[in-house]
């Protein structure tokens, strides 16, 4: 790796049990896009914004959470999507809240319109963002909304913790209050 690429701040994207077999299991709910395919668009798109994009695929939980524990120190954002561990595993989102590192939660399909079971996330308390049911190109704006944490530009500055660090779990609201005697819609 040249001096140029290890000065880039680096992004981790950790993929969950069973996304290996994207593109070929249920189509209908998870598309056709491989796993390799969005890897691939990431780390162009990385390179785009000024990231090194790692990523990282398994099936099993503790390699998932020994990948979370290594970002420590290492990288500056991660992007998560846990699959069926974002509805089970307490020791992932114990995790991800000791790294305390801005982490999206990404989800392929919209997990409010799947069975009961998948609607809630224990990993979305501990998140930055989730960004649900918009394909691979979830992966795309959970990149993009890091890359704006770490580089904010014209939109304006991130949400910063009482120490000046970027505050993984306490987002900016998307939704501007009105303003007292303002007429509402």
């Amino acid at each position: 790796m040249n001096a140029e690429r290890t000065s880039l701040p680096v992004v981790v994207v950790l993929h969950g049990p069973n996304l290996n077999l994207l593109g070929s299991r249920e189509p209908d709910i998870y598309g056709h896009t491989t796993l390799q395919e969005i890897d691939e668009d990431l780390l162009l798109r990385g390179r785009e914004l000024g990231l090194l994009v790692q990523t990282f695929q398994s099936n099993q939980e503790g390699a998932l959470i020994d990948r979370v524990q290594q970002a420590r120190g290492q990288a500056k954002g991660l992007i998560i999507n846990a699959g069926g561990l974002t509805h089970t595993s307490v020791s992932l989102r114990d995790a991800i809240a000791a790294v305390a590192l801005p982490t999206v939660e990404v989800h392929l399909s919209n997990l409010a319109a799947r069975e009961e079971f998948r609607q809630r996330s224990l990993l979305a308390p501990v998140c930055f963002g989730q960004i649900v049911g918009l394909g691979p190109v979830g992966y795309r704006l959970a990149l993009e909304a890091l890359a704006h944490l770490l580089h904010p530009g014209p939109l304006g500055r991130p949400a910063l913790s009482h120490d000046g660090e970027p505050s993984p779990a306490k987002p900016r609201s998307a939704v501007a209050s009105p303003k007292k005697g303002a007429p509402t819609r």
